[in-house]
């Protein structure tokens, strides 16, 4: 396999068992280890599944000659910031930094209402976290990238940049290892699985580059996102339990607030909105019928066990003309 190459062979078998999974991680880490030598590589880890299973064949291939970045700009989900440092630091010995830039980056958005303005925010501040986390090490020559094969089939079509870090000052001039960049999404999930990450890592839902910040709708409040984290991790929480087979599901928690009654007072408070879809390629997407009792289950819990909200609702729109995301 030329992992120089931007062009996937059409003799290219699917990788779809252990053992071509096993095959490819085999054929990857020589040509890591050939490409990289006694260099150093510079990896963005989001907890992603791209760059999760970039950063394992990274480890497998030249330990620690990595250097693994995270970013917490306090937009992850429940739990997410705290698995990528089990996983990676403590189980697999990765190299890690890890970046607590959560205020700075609620700092930024505070107050800030539109959608495009608050993504730009995030994409422009997330770059600069990482280049001033990169110019304090040395001997940096590589940057590890998740790029998988539609990424690049995108770029081609001019659908988007396939760097998955673009805007890096061009002082810090890297060579690119993206290993997987041939690879389809459900691939690189089976190359995952064989290498050992969790399977609630490898099978981690699509999530929004902004994060949590396009579901906390309008100006973010650090409240009202605490709530939307938490609604988050119930409704994973039972629907995993359920053992449903659905695409996507997260919540919504919007900039405004409905009546209700607390504790024989009135409540002003936020509604949240379950919202779930199935889809195959994101341009449609219907709406699953979720069973009566996990509904009301999912509600119950949501209204105890989170402040601040006194309403739940299971948005029913289909795209189109919905989008998956409200922001």
């Amino acid at each position: 396999m030329d992992f120089t190459s931007n062009k996937r062979p059409e003799s290219m078998a699917r990788i779809n068992t252990p053992e071509l999974a096993q095959a490819f991680i085999d054929e990857a880490v020589e040509a890591m280890r050939a490409q990289v030598g006694d260099g150093k590589v510079l990896l963005a880890l989001s907890g992603g599944v791209d760059s999760s299973v970039v950063a394992a064949l990274l480890i497998k291939a030249i330990g620690k000659q990595l250097v693994c970045v995270h970013v917490n700009h306090g937009l992850m989900r429940k739990g997410e910031s705290e698995q990528v440092i089990d996983v990676f630091r403590n189980q697999m010995g990765a190299e890690l930094i890890y970046v607590d830039a959560v205020d700075r980056f609620l700092d930024l958005l505070a107050g800030e209402a539109d959608p495009e303005a608050k993504r730009h925010i995030i994409g422009e501040e997330f770059i600069k976290v990482f280049a001033e986390e990169a110019t304090k090490l040395d001997g940096i020559k590589f940057l590890g990238q998740g790029t998988i094969y539609p990424d690049i089939l995108e770029s081609e079509a001019g659908v988007k940049a396939h760097h998955n870090v673009g805007g890096l000052p061009e002082e810090l001039d890297f060579e690119l290892v993206e290993p997987v960049k041939l690879l389809f999404k459900d691939e690189v999930r089976v190359v995952g699985e064989a290498l050992g990450l969790p399977t609630n890592m490898v099978y981690r839902q699509p999530f929004p580059g902004p994060g949590l910040g396009v579901r906390c709708t309008g100006a973010i409040t650090r409240d009202r996102l605490e709530a939307l984290r938490e609604a988050d991790a119930i409704v994973r929480e039972e629907i995993d339990a359920a053992g449903l087979d659905i695409w996507q599901y997260f919540c919504v928690v919007p900039d405004y607030r409905a009546t209700g009654v607390r504790d024989g007072k009135r409540a002003f408070e936020w509604p949240c909105i379950i919202r779930c879809i199935n889809t195959v390629d994101v341009m449609t997407a219907e709406v699953p019928e979720l069973d009566w009792a996990l509904l009301k289950r999912m509600t119950s819990r949501i209204l105890d066990e989170v402040p601040g909200i006194c309403r739940v609702c299971y948005e029913l729109s289909p795209k189109p003309i919905a989008t998956v995301e409200w922001e």
